[in-house]
């Protein structure tokens, strides 16, 4: 007969990550060195710098590796060929035949410079670049997690707050990563009145959306346009 299990030390199941929210991500750093629990007691501690998403470009690195490996099977082919006495492909004789007969400054061969120079800075521009405009990097208040959300996501939690202001009648959003652009209709109360509401609201809101780099904000109140 078996003595009965300390309820304080049974095995329990460990926490994990919360789900993000719509418009949201969630991950973890596993980088991070320090456990959760630890990095919770610390009060006035930060997880580290928040910087940007990268994207992981699988598109243009897949369509770049298909083209390569494509391009360099067949060149290799034709080279092995030619090198077991046999004749090269038509299509490598043509390309060496017309290159031999063209000059620098022919239309054609300025044409595939440029092309050929705008699909390396195309490349350059895609590895050097984090990407992911789209989603804004929030707080580390937790060295293993990092979290980000949404601009329309933020843009809505914005538009929401914005109507809840006395005499506003429309909102629209426009949230960038450096600035937040709203412009409101007001079919009441004083135009500065409602501005100054608004900065007040929404400076408030951007605060509440935790995010590591908080946008500026530029607020436009107008009055409806009258009809007819």
């Amino acid at each position: 007969m078996s003595d009965p299990q300390d309820p304080e030390n049974s095995t329990r199941r460990l926490p994990t990550a919360e789900s993000a929210p719509s418009g949201g991500v969630i991950e973890r750093d596993r980088s991070a060195s320090g456990s959760t629990d630890e990095a919770a007691s610390g009060t006035g501690r930060t997880g580290g710098r928040a910087g940007r998403f990268w994207s992981r470009r699988r598109v243009p690195a897949a369509l770049v590796a298909l083209i390569v490996l494509g391009g360099s099977g067949i060149l290799l082919y034709d080279i092995a060929a030619v090198r077991a006495d046999h004749p090269a492909m038509q299509w490598r004789r043509t390309v060496a035949d017309d290159l031999a007969s063209r000059h620098l400054d022919d239309v054609w061969v300025l044409a595939g410079s440029a092309l050929a120079a705008a699909l390396g800075l195309w490349l350059l521009a895609l590895a050097l670049t984090p990407g992911l405009r789209k989603l804004l990097p929030m707080r580390r208040d937790q060295p293993e997690v990092r979290a980000g959300l949404d601009r329309n996501a933020a843009a809505l939690v914005l538009r929401d707050r914005a109507v809840e202001v006395p005499g506003v009648q429309a909102v629209r959003v426009k949230m960038r990563r450096r600035r937040a652009r709203v412009r409101a209709l007001s079919h009441f109360r004083e135009l500065d009145d409602v501005r100054a509401d608004l900065d007040t609201v929404l400076s408030t809101a951007i605060g509440d959306l935790g995010l590591a780099r908080p946008p500026g904000l530029s607020v436009h109140v107008h009055r409806p346009a009258k009809k007819g």
